[in-house]
């Protein structure tokens, strides 16, 4: 894992500590309690349930570690808070138009909260790091798997700060 710094929102960030607690508190405690009755049920060698829980007990304990390293690296960002509106930076949605004048919308968001189908891309994607920083009217090369492309930036935008 690298010493750069996990950058969430804090409905990401809510989103893992939910899931830690759900491990953690409900899952993880079912599972050991399967485990105990199983292996009191005599050979552990051809016990199902036992040798099945003590995998999948392992798989939540790994899950466990990993959630707990994520939240203790993460710095949590509430893009609406953001300063600077007129540039991109974390939280921003950004329409970008390539060559041909086909847009996208595309959300920067942190890299645990990625999720392409729903246009959000991970801060450290290829296609986020060429768009830290631009202004509307930017142009940005990217260089993407199916080869280099050029996009301009056509509009930036940042979720409204609450009012209180």
């Amino acid at each position: 894992m690298t010493d750069r710094p996990n950058y969430l929102t804090p409905a990401g960030y809510a989103k893992l500590r939910a899931e830690y607690e759900q491990l953690f508190a409900t899952d993880r405690p079912a599972l050991v309690e399967t485990i105990s009755w199983a292996a009191g049920n005599g050979d552990r060698s051809e016990n199902g349930d036992y040798i099945y829980g003590r995998k999948k007990l392992r798989e939540i304990d790994r899950r466990l570690g990993w959630l707990s390293k994520r939240m203790k690296a993460a710095k949590v960002v509430d893009p609406a808070q953001q300063q600077d509106r007129t540039r991109v930076w974390f939280g921003a949605t950004v329409t970008i138009a390539d060559e041909d004048d086909n847009e996208r919308v595309l959300t920067l968001a942190g890299d645990d909260e990625a999720d392409a189908g729903a246009g959000r891309v991970g801060w450290n994607a290829p296609i986020a790091r060429a768009l830290r920083g631009a202004a509307v009217g930017d142009l940005r090369r990217v260089m993407l798997p199916a080869g280099e492309r050029e996009y301009e930036i056509v509009a930036i935008g940042y979720p409204e700060p609450e009012r209180g």
